[in-house]
């Protein structure tokens, strides 16, 4: 993964959902990040970050973005290639890395409320799939916002999703580690 040195950020994600996130969050934004010199990178799971690490030129400067279960494992992997500390959010935060609490759905679900979801499922079409889901035995008596954490669980469901929810947000209602990243990596343009 070696990077021309052109890239001003480095900005490495758990999985593609919450790429295409931070892609529709830049756009909606205002952003241009080709021409901003930031480039996203699906690392394909939160383990993946040691290896990933290990592999970047020198002067790349890198951010990021976690599920907070994954805290940890960022945290190691940021820490072997000489980072560190970052065993906590607060020392993530302080290199570039930020936490969704628990995970990118959570974020959106918690930002847009669950009527705000349900507003996204009916344009899109899914709104009786979700409704019949909700019905299953295992999942009827729990919070909505659970309900549709799990509905969104398959990465097919977050891939399809993130940006739709992405784009149903108010500005002013982003969720923090996404305002944060991006603002962060884009602050010296």
């Amino acid at each position: 993964m070696d990077h021309a040195t052109d890239i001003r950020w480095l900005v490495l994600v758990e999985g593609p959902s919450d790429r295409t996130a931070l892609e529709t969050l830049a756009r909606r934004c205002g952003h241009d990040l080709e021409r901003e010199r930031v480039e996203l990178v699906s690392i394909g799971g939160a383990h993946a970050i040691g290896s990933v690490l290990s592999r970047l030129v020198q002067d790349v400067r890198v951010a990021g973005l976690c599920d907070e279960g994954e805290i940890r494992a960022f945290g190691r992997g940021l820490e072997r290639v000489g980072m560190g500390p970052a065993g906590t959010q607060s020392e993530l935060e302080q290199l570039g890395f930020y936490v969704c609490r628990p995970d990118l759905e959570g974020e959106l679900i918690r930002s847009l409320g669950a009527v705000g979801v349900e507003a996204v499922l009916e344009r899109s079409g899914k709104l009786s799939s979700f409704r019949t889901f909700q019905k299953q035995p295992q999942w009827h008596d729990r919070p909505v916002e659970d309900q549709l954490r799990r509905f969104f669980g398959s990465s097919a469901g977050k891939i399809r999703y993130a940006p739709l929810l992405v784009e149903a947000l108010e500005l002013e209602r982003v969720p923090r580690p996404l305002a944060a990243l991006l603002a962060h990596v884009t602050a010296d343009v």
